[in-house]
């Protein structure tokens, strides 16, 4: 563990801040696990996979009826969550 200027890391990593509600905060915090932090958390439930790891995926053959059925479920969530919601 690197210890310096009075930082604690367990591994060498980009830190970003961002700024959520008290609602998302309170959600997070209830999701979140003992020793888990909320990064965790946050690719816990938003998945590791990335489009570019969709995109090698499927060129590397063509994905069942199942799969696609998946992705579609997925998207639509998407699109329904109240975090992409425009505010008015």
């Amino acid at each position: 563990m690197n210890r310096q200027a009075g930082y604690v890391h367990d591994k060498c990593m980009a830190v970003k801040t961002i700024t959520i509600d008290l609602e998302a905060y309170e959600k997070l915090a209830r999701a979140k696990k003992a020793g888990q932090s909320f990064s965790d958390v946050i690719k816990e439930r938003l998945g590791r996979k990335t489009g570019r790891d969709l995109w090698s995926a499927l060129a590397r053959g063509v994905p069942s009826d199942q799969t696609l059925d998946l992705i579609d479920v997925q998207v639509r969530a998407r699109r329904r969550s109240r975090a992409r919601a425009p505010k008015l």
